[in-house]
């Protein structure tokens, strides 16, 4: 890799494109999230501080990008459909929003979860589990293998 990629992923611009990076790829948009926190964490793998911030900056980033999904949901007009991410919320509530981590069908989760007028509070909680778990996981794989 060359030095000044290292250099950047060690400094503080490699934090806001983390948050951006999360942010972005949680709404329908592709994203690689998960590689900047990675890249970030392998250069500064002992300052606990900085890997708190880069976990925290993540989860957060990608939390609201659901919830701004979430949103948009809410904007779509009602009418009687029908899909994989309407039906799991349907039957099990907010609590399914956890998986809103999952690739492809996570993304369609904070959507479906605002379009059935799901309450926001149990949604951003459900949600924010869901996506912090997530990047605590990445975070703690990509350590352990330092």
């Amino acid at each position: 890799m060359p030095q000044w990629l290292l250099d950047w992923l060690a400094s503080t611009g490699a934090e806001a494109a983390v948050f951006l990076s999360a942010f972005i790829s949680t709404t329908l948009m592709p994203g690689g999230s998960e590689v900047f926190l990675v890249g970030a964490l392998t250069q500064t793998p002992d300052n606990v501080g900085r890997i708190a911030r880069l976990i925290l900056l993540a989860g957060l980033g990608n939390t609201l990008g659901a919830m701004t999904s979430w949103g948009i949901g809410r904007m779509i007009p009602h009418k009687e459909t029908s899909n994989f991410a309407q039906n799991w919320l349907k039957r099990y509530g907010a609590p399914a929003l956890v998986l809103s981590w999952l690739p492809v069908v996570g993304d369609a989760l904070p959507v479906a979860a605002g379009w059935l007028r799901m309450p926001f509070w149990s949604s951003l909680f459900w949600v924010a589990i869901g996506k912090f778990l997530r990047y605590l996981t990445v975070a703690w794989v990509t350590l352990s293998m330092l």
